[in-house]
């Protein structure tokens, strides 16, 4: 935690709200390590949470209004509503977010009574598809939690601020990034079943390597109607392959099982998405297994297929994305790359070797920028623990 964010938040504070009394909470960016895109096909993901991502100091009031700033959109200036009156406005652009969790928490009972003054800054990079939403969300959430003492445990505030997003905002996403930001810990990344939410830690020995994350610095927009078309195409291969085997979501199926009745799925496209889907899934199995067994060659051999897939059979790259990743290959010292999120701009992963990193962000910094026509940047990732209160 670094001591002049939060006495820079604080004099902050005071400047807008003019208010002393406060508190502070953090909630971490994550990343997904692999198993993309199979959260809502009812498979596995094995994200962990990042040591950056958004702090929020808080001052409780004696009325019903919520005031909100944000130090990243400085120019939309305080944002009010009133806790009688949530519903979606457009103006409020990024306090959506926010909104949304207390909405939700107060449809299954838990109502904030008071208003507050919130300021909230991030250092999660803005569309990089480092999950800044769900951070913002989570934080939300432990922070409600923690100011109406509701003593609601991690889970059940994960699963409400995936249904604000899902019902407030309308973005249909899988509950992997609340999931992965509101229990991140600590040197571990996380094994989650996303259809029974079962889920196991998995210590990340990365001895000798480091975790480098390239944002392609492409702006995308996760509510991209690509994001919804892929679900709704992996639905349409559900249903189909229900008509002979009796499964509830493609995460179930194994490569071989896919194999023996992927013909019933009519269209080649749609086969190609569900393959993806259930492929993926295992291949997000076996990297795990291997991290286990201290074989880090091959999980990054299998990150490398994942991208791969993601790529050609599920279609949700893009140049900035591949080259990205094609740099990434050919350097010294790299095992495995990959994108990592809904994909169309956003992020990569890499696994480098210690002494290669510099030489790897500086090299594919230049030729990056001289195919794409501007710059990448790259963030040495550390691991961390979950969205929490500070002070």
């Amino acid at each position: 935690m670094h001591k002049n964010i939060v006495s820079m938040l604080q004099d902050n504070f005071i400047n807008v709200f003019n208010v002393k009394d406060q508190h502070l909470f953090f909630s971490p960016g994550r990343v997904n390590l692999i198993g993309e895109h199979t959260d809502y096909n009812g498979g596995h993901v094995f994200p962990c949470a990042l040591s950056f991502g958004t702090y929020g100091i808080i001052s409780k009031r004696n009325d019903r209004k919520v005031r909100l700033y944000s130090m990243n959109f400085e120019d939309l200036g305080v944002i009010e509503f009133s806790l009688d009156y949530m519903v979606y406005d457009k103006a409020h652009d990024w306090a959506n977010y926010p909104k949304a969790v207390i909405k939700t928490f107060e449809n299954h009972g838990y109502r904030t009574e008071h208003g507050f003054d919130i300021l909230f800054y991030g250092n999660i990079p803005n569309g990089a598809g480092l999950s800044s939403s769900a951070s913002l969300e989570v934080l939300m959430a432990v922070i409600i939690n923690d100011l109406n003492n509701f003593n609601l445990d991690m889970i059940s505030m994960v699963k409400m601020c995936q249904e604000a997003e899902n019902k407030f905002i309308g973005v249909n996403c899988g509950i992997m990034d609340q999931f992965a930001i509101g229990m991140g810990t600590e040197g571990c990344a996380i094994l989650l079943d996303c259809n029974t939410l079962e889920y196991r830690y998995s210590k990340i020995n990365m001895e000798g390597y480091k975790i480098v994350i390239g944002n392609t610095n492409k702006k995308r927009g996760l509510a991209d109607s690509k994001y919804n078309e892929r679900r709704s195409e992996c639905e349409t291969a559900l249903a189909q392959i229900q008509t002979v085997k009796n499964i509830n979501s493609l995460g179930e199926l194994t490569e071989e099982e896919f194999e023996e009745v992927k013909n019933v799925i009519t269209d080649p496209i749609v086969r190609k998405r569900a393959k993806h889907a259930v492929y993926e899934n295992q291949r997000t199995l076996k990297a795990v297994k291997a991290l286990e067994n201290n074989n880090l060659l091959l999980f990054g051999k299998l990150m490398s297929e994942s991208h791969i897939s993601l790529r050609d059979d599920y279609e949700v790259t893009g140049k900035e994305l591949d080259t990205l990743v094609s740099l990434a290959w050919e350097m010294p010292g790299v095992i495995g790359a990959r994108m990592t999120g809904a994909g169309f701009g956003g992020c990569t992963v890499s696994i480098v070797k210690e002494e290669n990193v510099q030489n790897f962000i500086d090299t594919i910094t230049k030729k990056y920028t001289e195919i794409i026509g501007y710059a990448p940047d790259f963030y040495v990732a550390t691991i961390s623990d979950g969205a929490r209160k500070l002070l």
